[in-house]
């Protein structure tokens, strides 16, 4: 089952990097593009197969390679806290803070995710790597206002 990339970063993150490309499972960007620094964005995947408790956020230099990584946990940041009340699911527990990636559903698999202290998280470690990256909006943004992110199909045309 696709993980939904394109889809997450269009409707759910948005963040507001003119310069930026959704390439397999991964989101690029240059935040600031007069500089040699580009932010990787991928779902940081747990001990178990196909199971994702966060996102991996990497600082990569141009001609150095990447320079930081960093995780922002899903449950360390709310994403889940209403479906996994919903659900029963408790911290420390399972799929608490969790999404699995083997369900065969026609939907995406973070479906309900809360991305409000996420996108804060993300705007933090890049202003503080990138000067002069754009800020982040830090609210939710409602579904029909997605921008367009490019994909490696999209850019090959």
């Amino acid at each position: 089952m696709a993980l939904f990339t394109e889809q997450f970063f269009a409707d759910h993150l948005t963040l507001p990097y003119p310069e930026a490309a959704v390439v397999g499972h991964a989101y690029y960007a240059a935040p600031a593009p007069d500089l040699p620094l580009r932010l990787r964005i991928d779902f940081a995947p747990t001990i178990y197969a196909d199971r994702y408790d966060g996102l991996r956020l990497q600082i990569v230099h141009l001609d150095k390679g990447p320079i930081d990584t960093a995780v922002l946990r899903f449950a360390d940041h709310g994403a889940f806290d209403t479906r996994d009340r919903r659900l029963g699911h408790k911290p420390g527990q399972g799929e608490y803070g969790t999404f699995n990636d083997w369900n065969h559903s026609e939907h995406p698999p973070w479906v309900g995710i809360g991305v409000t202290r996420l996108r804060a998280a993300i705007d933090q470690y890049v202003r503080l790597w990138i000067p002069g990256a754009p800020p982040v909006r830090i609210s939710q943004p409602p579904a029909a206002a997605s921008r367009q992110v490019r994909t490696s199909a999209a850019r090959a045309r």
